[in-house]
């Protein structure tokens, strides 16, 4: 039974850890940023949308603005990502059960519940009001990080160097804690005084037996928490959503073994197998940290964890939980393996599995399965036959705007900004591909790895369009005669990401990476409306001769 469980968790947490479309758990909204409301956008062509794309104006000029109410790029989208948050809050929950900091406390919840009831009738209203109250309490604790970072700030998790690099910190300290190097505990006096108003009659004795069991464990439901809010792009909801999955789930697990105390008997015991879920749940984290490093490095262009390094990295980590779940390897909490059980062995089979499928990728291998959370080909120092991912060197005497920093994949001979690309497709009389993308963009990379690579799709993107990719949280800074006050991002523009933030925001009125446009060489938009996350390659390349068969009509 143990094993099983331990089988299960993995599955579940692999699930968490990596929310993509792998398996059919795709946030389809990954990187969307909304943008609030109340936002005024300047108009197409005014004096700030010129200064957006390098014409620098004489500020004192009075540009005009219309308050826009800003439209999701795909209304259908939303409620599928909150479903999917949702339910990634509820398996963490479930995954959460089964850490040596809660699983114990079972058998003290039901012992509460038997001194308590005086009825069958009152034990099931405690137990049910002990379940609301582990809810209250996560829900609160989503609501107070909500209230305090609000959504615009969460976002920046997704782009923001300084989140990124602190989300890192912070998951190897869960990952190096869930390996036993030490525990994250709240203090004793806390924990104490809430077990001591536990025990008082009533509402209220429940309710802080909930708020006891919720800080007693902490040390395993802190980190686990952490990963699900930092594993999917946040908004306003998701911390919310998060926090009310994982409560319900734990909440429903307890109030059943409070309502019906005889299920007891089905758990298996407490022991080291407790701990193995631990170990496990420390490499996870430590291979999901390596993502959010990346996110910075390449938005920076730091150059610290390039392709190769990331992948070795994580065929290291993949080889060592494999071998620690044969029982080769030892931690200061494990207790000795007698055998090693068939589920077990699975388990490790699949991680020996998972680095041999990596290691091609260190000589350029598309890794498709992975290709949203490991660094684009672009940054690999040495790809056999010179890989399928790179960018090649412009065809163009002249060396295009960013191109010595930033790069398209599959080959493909593009540009990098909107106002050298416009012009260059007049020259040569061929439509605009926007492309607004972005580093820390998990779906950008999943539409250029499994759409992009279609040679149906690769072959008009090469010889039909001329493409531009607008990296929006590229961190390089423009030179200061080409930074400007961006009304619509509220905030000076600074940087090359900004810059094409700001033309994304105003002109298409959202912030939601990937999102593709066609343009005519008049920069007027050949299909509406534009389209985002489209995996099905054939509306996506039905998109695309819709395209072209505008462009052609104007002629």
């Amino acid at each position: 039974m143990k094993n099983t469980i331990l089988f299960l968790f993995v599955v579940s947490f692999f699930f968490l850890a990596n929310p993509t479309k792998s398996f059919a758990l795709k946030l389809q909204a990954d990187t969307t940023t909304a943008v609030p409301d109340d936002l005024d956008f300047t108009t197409v062509g005014s004096e700030q949308d010129s200064a957006a794309n390098d014409k620098v104006q004489d500020t004192t000029a009075v540009s005009t603005t219309a308050k826009t109410e800003v439209a999701p790029s795909n209304t259908s989208e939303k409620p599928v990502s909150l479903w999917v948050t949702f339910g990634l809050g509820l398996l963490a929950g479930i995954a959460a059960f089964f850490l040596p900091c809660i699983f114990p406390m079972v058998p003290l919840t039901v012992g509460f519940f038997t001194k308590r009831a005086e009825s069958r009738a009152k034990g099931i209203r405690s137990a049910i009001i002990y379940g609301l109250s582990i809810i209250v309490i996560y829900v609160g604790l989503g609501v107070i990080i909500t209230l305090i970072w609000g959504a615009s700030a969460l976002n920046q998790i997704s782009t923001n160097g300084f989140f990124n690099i602190l989300i890192f910190l912070i998951l190897v300290i869960f990952g190096v804690s869930f390996l036993g190097a030490f525990e994250i505990t709240l203090p004793s006096s806390f924990v104490n005084k809430l077990d001591a108003k536990s025990d008082s009659k009533g509402f209220g004795g429940i309710f802080f037996m909930a708020a006891t069991l919720a800080v007693v464990s902490f040390s395993c439901t802190g980190p686990l928490i952490g990963t699900s809010l930092v594993a999917i792009n946040t908004d306003l909801l998701t911390p919310i959503v998060v926090m009310f999955g994982f409560s319900l789930s734990l909440a429903l697990i307890f109030t059943m073994f409070a309502i019906f105390p005889s299920l007891m008997t089905g758990l298996p015991k407490s022991g080291g197998w407790l701990n193995s879920i631990k170990v496990v749940l420390g490499f996870l984290e430590l291979g999901l940290a390596l993502k959010f490093l990346s996110t910075a490095d390449l938005a920076y262009h730091w150059g610290i964890l390039d392709r190769e390094v990331f992948l070795a990295i994580w065929i290291v980590l993949a080889i060592l939980l494999g071998v620690y779940l044969l029982g080769k390897i030892k931690f200061s909490h494990d207790s000795d393996l007698a055998y090693v059980s068939v589920p077990r062995l699975f388990i490790a089979t699949a991680s020996f599995v998972f680095a041999v499928y990596l290691i091609p990728g260190l000589w350029g291998a598309p890794l498709k399965a992975v290709s949203s959370l490991v660094p684009p080909l672009s940054t690999q120092d040495f790809v056999i036959g010179e890989g399928s991912g790179t960018a090649t060197t412009s065809t163009t005497k002249t060396k295009r705007k960013y191109s010595e920093f930033l790069h398209i994949p599959h080959n493909i001979d593009g540009f990098f900004d909107y106002e050298e690309a416009l012009a260059y497709s007049k020259t040569v009389n061929k439509p605009l591909f926007l492309d607004f993308t972005g580093h820390g963009c998990v779906n950008c990379r999943e539409m250029e790895a499994k759409v992009w690579s279609d040679p149906r799709v690769l072959k008009k993107l090469k010889e039909d369009y001329i493409v531009v990719s607008l990296y929006t949280d590229d961190k390089t800074p423009l030179p200061e005669a080409e930074q400007f006050r961006s009304e619509v991002l509220k905030t000076q523009v600074n940087s090359v990401g900004l810059k094409f933030q700001h033309l994304q925001g105003e002109r298409y009125k959202t912030l939601a990476q990937p999102y593709y446009v066609l343009l005519d060489t008049d920069g007027k938009e050949l299909v509406t409306p534009p389209i985002g996350v489209e995996y099905d390659i054939d509306k996506y390349l039905a998109y695309l001769d819709k395209g072209l068969a505008e462009f052609a009509n104007k002629k």
